[in-house]
């Protein structure tokens, strides 16, 4: 996936170039380049601001935790050079936004004379040009005290170049439509980072970043909003792309981001559809009710979750979730018992785990660190991947454990063959599922690595190491290397074909149409009895009961306005029913929970 701070920074910088913030006489290029799919050749880069008399700015841009380490090793050659280099994003920003002080990683970055950038750039860019023009760039431009900036205004949306698109997975590009998130999520460094307040682009904005985009041939996007759904002005920017779709003729698709709630704004999914959405990323994070609570992400209710799947399944848009494993209640043994639920009672078509890290910027971080608690010094490892603290309930070598464990127990084949036949009944395309499904299945067991940091084909070069670390002998490197190509292709292979089977299986069903499972059950035939997802523990029962309870009661208050102030209203008895409340067999075909608003 393509970085949107990288798309905006780049942006603005083109943009003050064009503006000429230098003066004539003095013009600005700028180039972007991603790491994880260009290899940086630093004596290069060294060599062309050298030719240029010394006169550029090395900026690394949109730095996360688990990068500030690499970030920091790609200043040194330039620092030794004499060339400016500046690290931005949301380490430095988390950092900056929640500790009382600066960690020793950014002292020590400021000792080498990296300049350090918190903050969002739209209002800041020519300043920092300015400055590094003078080569008089501060050792801190610390913005996270200011107001943010108003995203309506803003006159260089986010931009990258097609050559640039050209290496991302599916040639997707990406820009934020709007920031901020109005949810507490302890594990979130969004929402103190880019605030809890929601800030959004127009709709011209969009459709400006949407046709500069298609007339250099990119037509896929992802909108990076942590939570679309919660972006005030998203009806509004769904009409402007769907008449760009339906009267202008623009093959627009997207991958959006949105909560588990996402279902009770009316016409969202809808007009998700229209507007081209093909894939959604949802946070479900977890099924425990306790483990919610505890990471204050309230608005996750279990007793949606299938409705919501379900929603997404109707209109055919493929549907990515996240699932986070090391929250307070997990054990590797009810992490396994959850997964099998979620298999067999939930439509995903995809899942992704991530280990519970306390990223500096996050809540989490902040509380732990005011106590004292251990939290692993290595930034390397702040990438959700490995455990970086301790647990109550498991060691560390269990917690990793289940993490690894997990992608195995839900991408076996037998599961590969129902994801790949629920979404063949549902009208999505299991061509297009089939290469995503081969992506996320093999990323951890083959390469050791989340599907989001994977590449099919990795490329090296023996002599781009760490900072302090030798090179190897190039016979020990390139037999080591052609062993793991081997190893790779062989298990790829074999994974590519055993799905291609499947599909062909699939396609040559005459009734695979009609497949049906308890996942693709309709919430209003389901039995609550029977359901795993609601009698998986303690914590589930009393979630589930209090949620029906107020739904309930949203219908009877709902069908008391309908009466006339209350006068003559149907009255729900509520009954026990296996420490259930239920409506009584009178009101069933009300489908009480269905008319409730948002709890």
């Amino acid at each position: 996936m393509p970085s949107n701070s990288l798309a905006a920074v780049y942006g603005l910088a083109v943009d003050a170039a064009e503006r000429g913030v230098l003066g004539p006489d003095l013009p600005i290029d700028v180039t972007a380049i991603d790491e994880t799919n260009k290899r940086v050749r630093f004596d290069e880069l060294i060599k062309l601001i050298k030719d240029n008399g010394g006169e550029g700015l090395v900026g690394i841009v949109g730095v996360q935790s688990n990068e500030f380490p690499r970030s920091v090793d790609i200043a040194r050659p330039f620092l030794a050079e004499g060339i400016q280099v500046m690290i931005g994003g949301f380490h430095v920003s988390g950092c900056l936004s929640m500790l009382p002080e600066l960690p020793d990683d950014i002292k020590a970055a400021q000792d080498l004379g990296i300049s350090i950038f918190a903050g969002e750039a739209e209002e800041h860019m020519d300043t920092v040009i300015r400055d590094a023009a003078a080569h008089n760039l501060q050792p801190i431009y610390n913005h996270m005290k200011e107001e943010l900036p108003c995203l309506a205004d803003v006159p260089a949306p986010p931009f990258l170049p097609k050559d640039f698109v050209d290496r991302t997975v599916g040639n997707v590009t990406s820009f934020d439509a709007g920031r901020g998130c109005p949810f507490q999520c302890s594990f979130c460094t969004i929402i103190n980072v880019q605030g809890r307040k929601s800030r959004y682009r127009t709709p011209d904005s969009i459709e400006k970043i949407l046709r500069s985009n298609y007339e250099q041939g990119v037509n896929r996007f992802f909108i990076t909003d942590d939570n679309f759904a919660r972006n005030k002005d998203w009806e509004a920017i769904y009409d402007r792309i769907i008449k760009l779709r339906e009267e202008d003729g623009l093959d627009v698709r997207f991958m959006i981001q949105v909560d588990t709630l996402c279902h009770k704004i009316p016409n969202f999914i809808e007009k998700s559809k229209r507007a081209g959405v093909t894939r959604v990323f949802l946070g479900l994070e977890n099924i425990n009710p306790a483990n919610l609570i505890a990471a204050k992400k309230r608005q996750n209710k279990i007793t949606e979750y299938r409705k919501m799947l379900l929603e997404w399944k109707r209109v055919g848009i493929m549907t990515f979730a996240g699932y986070i494993l090391g929250f307070p209640n997990d054990t590797p043994e009810s992490i396994k018992q959850d997964l099998e639920i979620i298999k067999s009672e939930l439509p995903l078509d995809m899942l992704e785990f991530f280990i519970l890290t306390p990223l500096p910027g996050s809540e989490d971080h902040q509380v732990l660190s005011k106590k004292g608690v251990w939290m692993d010094p290595d930034m390397n490892k702040y990438e959700l991947e490995h455990v970086v603290t301790g647990h109550e309930k498991m060691s560390k070598e269990e917690w990793q454990g289940a993490y690894e464990s997990a992608w195995r127990i839900f991408y076996t084949r037998e599961h590969l063959e129902t994801v790949l036949r629920r979404a063949y009944a549902s009208g999505v395309n299991i061509r297009s599922l089939m290469p995503v499904l081969f992506w996320f299945k093999n990323a951890v067991p083959v390469e050791g690595l989340h599907p989001l940091q994977w590449g099919i084909f990795r490329i090296k070069h023996r002599k781009d190491r760490r900072s302090g670390l030798p090179i190897e002998n190039p016979i020990t490197f390139y037999a080591k290397y052609a062993a793991e190509i081997a190893r790779k292709a062989t298990l790829l292979g074999k994974s590519w074909w055993e799905l291609k089977r499947i599909v062909k299986k699939i396609e040559a069903d005459p009734h695979a149409a009609d497949y049906k499972d308890q996942a693709l059950t309709a919430v209003a035939e389901e039995d609550s009895e029977h359901m795993g997802l609601y009698n998986q523990n303690e914590a589930a029962r009393v979630a589930v009961q209090r949620e029906l309870r107020v739904a309930n009661k949203a219908t009877v208050q709902a069908n008391g306005a309908a009466n006339g102030n209350g006068k003559g209203q149907p009255k729900l008895s509520v009954k026990p029913k296996n420490g259930f409340a239920t409506p009584d067999a009178a009101n069933e075909s009300g489908a009480a929970g269905e008319k409730a608003p948002a709890a």
